[in-house]
């Protein structure tokens, strides 16, 4: 009876060990990620699916939450990046959120989110901005 006991408890111990390891896409690794599909949606109007470049963002970027930065390169070779200001890990999800001015001297800042599921690496994003709402879905993969 002990050693049934003690091997439950064993199990169950195990269990609960594998439900907190971490998956690929928790923020301990680089990651690449790209936008697969983007929608661009205006006050008054149906959201419309849009290239990234239409919109202003890299195909792939780089995902690096241990310094907290997004970093892409724009089709003209233009690098860009932005800071990740809050990042959180919630169901299994990595949660990243941040603000970006944009193009110097434009009123273009943006509010953005980025979830991705930190088991299989698929990505969903939104970035807000005056009058205009991007919503991006894709994958990432580890570097």
């Amino acid at each position: 009876m002990k050693v049934i006991i003690h091997n439950v408890l064993l199990a169950v111990c195990l269990l609960q060990a594998d439900l907190t390891v971490a998956g690929d896409f928790d923020g301990s690794k680089s990651l690449v990620c790209a936008n697969q599909m983007i929608n661009e949606c205006l006050p008054g109007q149906r959201c419309r699916t849009v290239t990234p470049q239409s919109v202003n963002l890299p195909n792939f970027f780089n995902v690096d939450a241990g310094s907290k930065m997004l970093t892409g390169r724009h089709n003209g070779g233009i690098e860009a990046s932005t800071p990740v200001e809050r990042y959180e890990h919630l169901d299994g999800k990595l949660i990243l959120q941040g603000g970006d001015d944009g193009i110097e001297g434009a009123d273009d800042g943006t509010g953005w989110t980025m979830v991705i599921d930190e088991k299989i690496g698929n990505m969903s994003m939104t970035a807000a901005g005056n009058g205009y709402v991007i919503v991006a879905f894709g994958a990432c993969i580890t570097r």
